[in-house]
This record gives C-alpha cells, sequence and structure tokens, in this order.
C-alpha cells in the first residue's frame, strides 16, 4: 500500500511590505501624526470643557478653583497647546477633504499642504490668542 502522504513544501521567504525603513521620513508623514496626536489632545481638551462646566453649575469656590488654574501658567500654557490642537486637527482635517477630492495629491502641492496645515495651526492660534489679549 503506497502512502498518501506528501512531502511538506519548501519554506520560501515570505515578501516584506516596505516599512519605515524603506521610506524617508517626509513632513506629510510627521503631519499625519501630529494629526493623530492632537485628536487626542482634543479629547483631553474636552475635559477641561467638562471641568468648566462643572465649576460653572457648582459653586463659587468651585469656580474659584477653576479660574485659579486657568489663569496659572501651566494652565495658559495647557489653553494655547487645546488652541492649537484644536486648528491644527481643523486644518488636517481640510486636508484630508482635498486629498479625498482628489486635489493636492501630487509631490509638491503635499508638502505645501503640510507646510499650511503646520504654520496655519501656529498662526491661528496666535492670532485668536492676540485678540482675546487685545479684547480683554
Amino acid at each position: 500500500m503506497a502512502s498518501t502522504e506528501t512531502a511538506p513544501k519548501p519554506l520560501r521567504a515570505r515578501p516584506l511590505s516596505p516599512h519605515l525603513g524603506i521610506y524617508r521620513f517626509t513632513l506629510t508623514m510627521a503631519m499625519s501624526i501630529a494629526h493623530r496626536i492632537t485628536g487626542i489632545g482634543l479629547y483631553i481638551g474636552v475635559l477641561l470643557l467638562a471641568w468648566f462646566l462643572v465649576a460653572v453649575s457648582s459653586d463659587a469656590s468651585a469656580f474659584a478653583t477653576f479660574t485659579g488654574f486657568i489663569r496659572s501658567i501651566i494652565g495658559r500654557i495647557f489653553l494655547f497647546g487645546f488652541t492649537w490642537a484644536l486648528f491644527h486637527h481643523m486644518l488636517g482635517g481640510i486636508r484630508h477633504f482635498l486629498w479625498d477630492a482628489g486635489y493636492g495629491l501630487d509631490d509638491p502641492q503635499r508638502e505645501y499642504l503640510a507646510q499650511a496645515t503646520l504654520i496655519g495651526g501656529f498662526a491661528l492660534s496666535l492670532i485668536v490668542w492676540v485678540i482675546g489679549y487685545a479684547v480683554r
């Protein structure tokens, strides 16, 4: 009686998909990572907003604690970071919307959009803060 078992096939090297070691790091990649980080930052900023709403609806001491934090240097840095995250994430979303529509996918436009996202986020944040201090 003959054996029906077949010999195992020799193992071949599996093809490797491209990874970070193959691609050079670009500004577009950095902005993609920053878009995800600012999304996380926006969640943290919503906690700050929730703290504000709870403090407003509570007594005067709770609101004094909140305003004491917000008026401190750490609170202002946190607020500026939240403002920057908001604008950077918004501009990153607009950039992705343009890409979904088929615009800005070529080489120089892709880099220009990444630069505009980075510079625009800081510029819009500074404009809002300058207006805020001018009105105050």
